[in-house]
């Protein structure tokens, strides 16, 4: 299984003013540096908790063909933008929408309602394409933008790299604002 970024996000859920404002910093001769730790936050979150936070699109592929319903791995899933099973020589093979369920949400799920073409030596997996995200910087949770703004806090306070006498760790606010929008997967 590999899940792969087709199309990243146009923006990022706080803007560079609203962390400089968190931050408190005034000048601009730091703006560079703080606009890389705010997209870095943003990916940890992002990464921690399974979610995309701005409409972004992803692909997601299978080594085989499934029986069972496929959970998409990120979410909040905003659309199921196409299903397609791959042959042996990668080629993709769109499915009409009639063959498959596409549910959207969190999870984002799709599975058969009509059948596939069977696996073979000509047939090697399946390839989802999908949008995830909230649909705009208003939408994304204020406890999700709390946690960006503390983690880019963390990253532009330790900017040199651990030793032996100092270890530097994700503060674990940062996890306790992200946990009720985790998925957990048993």
């Amino acid at each position: 299984m590999s899940l792969t970024l087709i199309s990243p996000p146009a923006a990022e859920p706080i803007t560079l003013s609203e962390l400089k404002e968190h931050l408190r910093v005034i000048q601009t001769s730091e703006d560079a540096l703080i606009n890389g730790v705010l997209v870095s936050a943003v990916r940890s979150v992002e990464a921690r908790a399974a979610l995309a936070l701005m409409p972004q699109q992803w692909r997601l592929t299978r080594d085989a063909v499934p029986d069972e319903t496929i959970i998409l791995p990120l979410g909040p899933v905003a659309s199921i933008d196409a299903v397609a099973i791959v042959d042996g020589a990668g080629v993709p093979q769109a499915l009409s929408t009639a063959l498959y369920e596409a549910a959207p949400g969190s999870p984002g799920r799709v599975r058969r309602a009509g059948p596939w073409p069977q696996p073979g030596p000509r047939l090697d997996g399946v390839r989802i394409d999908f949008t995830a995200g909230y649909a705009d910087a208003a939408s994304v949770p204020d406890p999700l933008k709390q946690a960006v703004k503390i983690l880019a806090a963390h990253f532009y306070e330790a900017r040199e790299a651990a030793s032996e006498t100092r270890l530097h760790s994700v503060p674990q606010t940062v996890d306790a604002l992200i946990a009720p929008y985790r998925e957990v997967r048993l």
